[in-house]
């Protein structure tokens, strides 16, 4: 069944659609939708390319559909390569481009750095928070008690 056709059987009804608002943009929960919006381009069902990013456990997996897999086989038509979190982010970022770059599908080159940048942001620990410092009349009592001492 070709790609077009696909879409055109899966675009009004599916199990991943999500509609929030009735005038705002329509999104999708599909695996290997990279921007998840609702279109053929980003598609992870209707397109027998698929470059799909997640998150694993502290690491960021890429998989991606092998081009000459079956249409029937569903596990074994993914090759599937796993970055660890310590390996850097500027690993993670070259080679989410490189796997785009490579001829497979560089038209989601900058929707795959987006994605691979997002989940390596969630990873990282967040900042602690400095102390608030006391304004007012808690500042004036503590400078005071402090000068007295």
């Amino acid at each position: 069944m070709s790609n077009d056709l696909q879409w055109l059987l899966l675009r009004g009804n599916n199990s991943f659609i999500v509609k929030r608002v009735p005038e705002g943009p329509i999104f999708s929960r599909e695996p290997g939708n990279l921007r998840n919006l609702h279109s053929f381009k980003y598609s992870g069902l209707a397109n027998s390319k698929v470059i799909d990013i997640s998150d694993a456990s502290g690491s960021i997996k890429i998989r991606s559909r092998k081009t000459k897999a079956s249409p029937q086989a569903v596990s074994p038509a993914y090759s599937a390569s796993t970055l660890r979190a310590r390996s850097g982010g500027r690993r993670a970022l070259g080679a989410a481009s490189a796997h785009s770059k490579r001829g497979y599908r560089p038209d989601l080159r900058t929707a795959a750095l987006a994605r691979v940048s997002a989940l390596i942001a969630g990873q990282r620990e967040p900042k602690p928070t400095p102390p608030r410092k006391a304004r007012g009349k808690k500042a004036k009592a503590a400078t005071a008690a402090a000068s007295t001492a």
